[in-house]
């Protein structure tokens, strides 16, 4: 019982770490949609000499390890807040993951569907913004879930650069009640595996709600619903 009280104790500075964990995460997200955008677009659509130098970029990225790419940004010679530093480094990373997602997304657009937006008088950019790119991104939505489901877990490296989120906040809360290590670790690790698992079924419902007709969702309605 004495365990237990620990944790209910301590609840309200849990729920702090993370709510700062999901503000890392959305903007981790969000940053690593605009930039696995702008690098799927550009290596599958633009010339050599512009593909070829994002290819080489998106591969550094994800060659990187995420807490090197945190290292780097925060001894940058600007002063970051540490939730910035998280956010950008963490953010380039995702970018990187990301674009392979869309990437194979507007490669499985039938190329029919470009050169008849061609023939309508469409410019090429044009073709790409509302043909192929509407498309894509919806056939995305499933293998989209696998990366989000790898960022939950990658905010909790924001630590080492000050972020107050989960993990930081459980090895507060060790120090000053001196141990009750394994119970306040057990515990984060049901918390990242309940956003988890919440994360991911919202995405696949709306997989499900915004699935192309003819085109089949990644996953089965009915094996979600088994959880």
């Amino acid at each position: 019982m004495s365990d237990v009280s620990v944790i209910l104790r301590e609840l309200p500075w849990f729920l702090r770490g993370i709510a700062v964990t999901l503000e890392v995460l959305s903007g981790v997200m969000a940053v690593g949609i605009v930039i696995g955008l702008a690098l799927s677009v550009l290596e599958v659509y633009g010339p050599r000499p512009v593909s070829l130098p994002t290819t080489l970029v998106e591969r550094a990225l994800r060659g990187v390890p995420p807490i090197v790419l945190l290292l780097l940004v925060f001894y940058l010679p600007w002063d970051l807040p540490p939730l910035a530093v998280a956010i950008a480094a963490l953010g380039l990373c995702s970018g990187a993951y990301q674009s392979q997602i869309f990437r194979s997304a507007i490669r499985s657009v039938p190329r029919g569907q470009l050169e008849a937006g061609l023939s309508l008088g469409m410019t090429r950019a044009q073709t790409v913004i509302h043909v192929a790119l509407p498309q894509a991104l919806r056939r995305a939505i499933g293998p989209w879930s696998n990366e989000f489901a790898s960022e939950i877990k990658d905010t909790s490296l924001a630590y080492i650069v000050g972020v107050v989120e989960i993990l930081r906040q459980a090895r507060y809360v060790i120090a000053y009640t001196f141990g009750h290590s394994l119970l306040i670790y057990g515990f984060c690790a049901l918390i990242y595996f309940a956003l988890t698992r919440a994360g991911n079924h919202f995405i696949y419902r709306l997989e499900e709600r915004l699935h192309i007709p003819g085109f089949e969702p990644r996953r089965p309605v009915g094996e979600e619903r088994r959880w």
